[in-house]
């Protein structure tokens, strides 16, 4: 999931919220899938946004080891 997964199902989730577009599914509520959505959304932004700050605080050793000359 990233940032643009979230951004989709806030959008979707808004959508559904303020009843742009009425689905009409018998046993799912238009305005509970919505708040799902905006919840789960959210949610996987900042996720997103907390894994990409700890993937650019972590550090890479590179260790090199000298054995003597060739045989």
């Amino acid at each position: 999931m990233g940032i643009g997964l979230g951004v989709v199902l806030l959008v979707v989730g808004l959508i559904l919220l303020l009843g742009v577009i009425n689905v009409d599914i018998g046993f799912v509520d238009d305005v509970a899938l919505g708040w799902i959505f905006v919840v789960v959304g959210a949610l996987a932004i900042v996720l997103a946004l907390v894994m990409n700050a700890q993937r650019g605080r972590s550090k890479h050793v590179e260790e090199r080891r000298y054995e003597g000359p060739p045989r």
